[in-house]
């Protein structure tokens, strides 16, 4: 074995650390965020700082567009910090970018998107290509990605958008932290809740009464309620529909008119009706 094999062998060798903690104890990487959730300062116990976080998200396209939505609550470790939390963001007329991570890193995104987006098309004269969008979303993950490695910032969205050139269609992606980005036929779910989520979307669309493409708005707004609602019973960063405080997960509509943000009388009204 070459000695330079040997001695990178020997860093691994009776340590489970994983690769950015190596990194670290070699100085090749700053320190990470969050150590020790609970140090001793003064004699007292002191809760380090946790970053906060929102999930859970899902998008999929039915007969009028595609539905994008998330549940309100955003976390701190195991404290609820908040239970109406923006997670679908409007980025132009016919762009969504929904958010499961730091909201913080994710917003700034949305604010950089945005302004990217509005520069295009008043020095271009018009608007920029889905791929260009889909990219730009793409290298601001990667260039996050030296705060994901320390800990902090993880941002995994999903991007709804409605192409008009070739033709009309209906665009759906979603992303992991390192930026890469996928296309999905159907339907996509990130966040701590999404493995529950897709299982009721896999099943509504293979098994149930209709495929997710041919339902009507009322019976595509019901699906994503059911799938959230599910989500929070065994996923606790997940907000599902508070009952006692009348709190609905947000809900938009992107389609070839635009944007449509449901009301939250509508919503209400189809939980009461299908899912409750």
């Amino acid at each position: 074995m070459e000695p330079s094999l040997v001695r990178l062998d020997q860093n691994f060798a009776g340590t489970a650390d994983d690769f950015p903690t190596l990194l670290r104890r070699k100085g090749l990487l700053g320190p990470a965020a969050i150590v020790d959730p609970i140090s001793p300062v003064g004699g007292l116990h002191q809760r380090n700082w946790e970053p906060t976080e929102a999930t859970t998200i899902l998008a999929f396209k039915f007969s009028g567009g595609v539905l994008v939505a998330g549940d309100r609550r955003a976390t701190s470790g195991n404290t609820v910090v908040y239970d109406r939390a923006d997670k679908v963001l409007e980025i132009d007329r016919h762009s969504i970018m929904a958010i499961a991570g730091v909201p913080a890193t994710a917003w700034e995104m949305a604010r950089v998107l945005e302004h990217s987006f509005q520069y295009f098309r008043r020095t271009q004269l018009q608007e920029m290509s889905v791929d260009g969008k889909v990219r730009a979303l793409s290298k601001l993950l990667r260039d996050n990605f030296g705060f994901v490695m320390q800990g902090v910032g993880m941002v995994v969205p999903i991007f709804a958008t409605y192409d008009s050139h070739p033709k009309p269609e209906a665009r759906l992606y979603f992303y992991d932290a390192m930026g890469a980005q996928f296309e999905v036929t159907d339907y996509a779910a990130t966040g701590s809740g999404s493995p529950a989520v897709r299982g009721i979307l896999y099943y509504e669309n293979n098994w149930g009464a209709k495929p997710l493409q041919k339902l009507n708005e009322d019976e595509a707004v019901s699906i994503a309620l059911r799938a959230l609602d599910t989500a929070a019973e065994s996923d606790t960063s997940t907000g599902g529909v508070d009952r006692s405080g009348k709190i609905y997960p947000l809900i938009k509509i992107v389609s070839q008119d635009g944007i449509t943000t449901l009301a939250e009388t509508k919503i209400a009204a189809v939980f009461k009706q299908t899912v409750a």
